[in-house]
């Protein structure tokens, strides 16, 4: 959550940021709600104090005493109330955009930063589903659509472009972690996934679990409500992810690239706050070394400032090439979410004699998409930075 006494201090620069986001009306709303509360609390404490009464009291000071309290008790009834609707109202708001995220609400407004390898000139390039071994017919009759089966050769190049990335980011200082991929609605809460995202989510209601779309939840969670003392924390976790695609009918239908299942070696980050700008642009260099050890063409974009999430204050996003749509389209992505999500996490650190809230960040540094687009780009052929790791030289159906 946003830092309510920042922006109680400076409001205008607060909307001004937050317009940018789309989010202006949800700012001005927590501050009528904030202010409604701030107007209750002073009456709420005179009211109690005028039921203290020294001495043994008159019949007319009893009686007042019962006007008193009555009226005590509506307030309060009526500053919890408001209390109630001021956090509710700042669950609202999301985290306020970094000046050099660019203005625009769509991906077609984020700026291209920077270009890394040549397009490979296919006369009759094929979709992946033409050279790995997919399965999703089967898939759909077992599990529904946007389910897939990676079976063979494909699958051991999925399972060594893993391997290969978390080799890459243990190499950069990061530890490597097996998450848990069921959470509790505070992990879920305290990474800003909800409430926004939440119709993304699935969720076994039975046992008060969600099933996770990144291990950046568990990952955030794993230090929450607690007071660190050393930084900064690299973790990289790698696990299954679900993601409903809510809102996504129509989109990417064909073949593997936009699923309800996939696999993801994620990067996660608790630092000082004076050292996120610096983590973020370390965690981008990973992610473009992976894909540079996998030969797969990309360029890096900032994302425009309407198009953030929730909780992220800057991304930016690694398009790889995908010659069948002859276009570039999302591989990898990091964000500085700056402390949105510390605040609700409650994570904090001992910075001399105070106890603040750390700066977090998250990166992707592969998914299953890095295994289409090398597919794709060398039509069969296996990078052979890949072959220790167990992959085939070339991919046969």
């Amino acid at each position: 959550m946003i830092d309510a006494r920042a922006a109680r201090a400076d409001p205008s620069e607060f909307r001004r940021k937050l317009a940018r986001k789309g989010a202006a009306d949800a700012f001005d709303g927590w501050v009528a709600a904030d202010e409604r509360w701030r107007a209750l609390v002073p009456q709420v404490d005179e009211l109690r104090a005028r039921t203290k009464l020294k001495g043994k009291p008159t019949p007319e000071q009893l009686e007042e005493l019962r006007r008193v309290k009555d009226e005590l008790q509506r307030l309060e009834n009526e500053l919890a109330a408001a209390e109630t609707a001021r956090d509710e109202a700042l669950t609202q708001v999301p985290n306020p955009p970094d000046d050099s995220s660019p203005d625009g609400d769509t991906d077609e407004d984020a700026v291209e930063i920077r270009r890394f390898g040549e397009r490979p000139k296919l006369e009759s390039p094929r979709e992946h589903t033409e050279i790995g071994r997919f399965d999703m017919d089967r898939a759909a009759r077992v599990s529904g659509a946007r389910f897939g089966y990676l079976i063979g050769d494909t699958a051991l190049l999925a399972l060594a472009v893993y391997r290969f990335a978390i080799e890459v980011v243990s190499d950069a200082g990061y530890l490597p972690v097996l998450p848990p991929v069921l959470v509790r609605e505070e992990a879920m809460y305290g990474t800003g996934f909800f409430p926004t995202e939440k119709s993304n989510i699935y969720a076994i209601e039975s046992d008060e679990l969600y099933l996770t779309g990144t291990s950046e939840v568990a990952l955030a969670g794993l230090h929450m409500g607690e007071i660190l003392d050393e930084l900064p924390l690299r973790y990289a976790g790698f696990s299954t992810n679900f993601r409903r695609e809510a809102g996504a009918a129509g989109k990417d239908t064909r073949g593997m690239f936009r699923v309800h299942q996939f696999n993801k070696v994620e990067m996660f980050v608790f630092c000082e706050p004076s050292a996120s700008s610096e983590e973020h642009e370390r965690i981008l260099a990973i992610e473009e070394r992976v894909l540079q050890g996998l030969g797969i063409p990309y360029r890096v974009v900032n994302v425009a400032a309407g198009d953030l999430g929730a909780s992220a204050a800057k991304k930016y996003d690694c398009e790889g090439w995908f010659p069948s749509q002859q276009r570039y389209r999302e591989l990898t992505s990091t964000s500085n979410t700056t402390d949105f999500q510390a605040r609700r996490l409650g994570v904090r650190w001992r910075n001399g004699k105070n106890v603040e809230p750390v700066h977090t960040l998250n990166g992707t540094a592969v998914t299953d998409r890095a295994v289409l687009a090398i597919l794709e780009n060398f039509q069969g052929d296996v990078p052979d930075v890949l072959l220790q790791y167990g992959a085939p030289p070339r991919v046969q159906r």
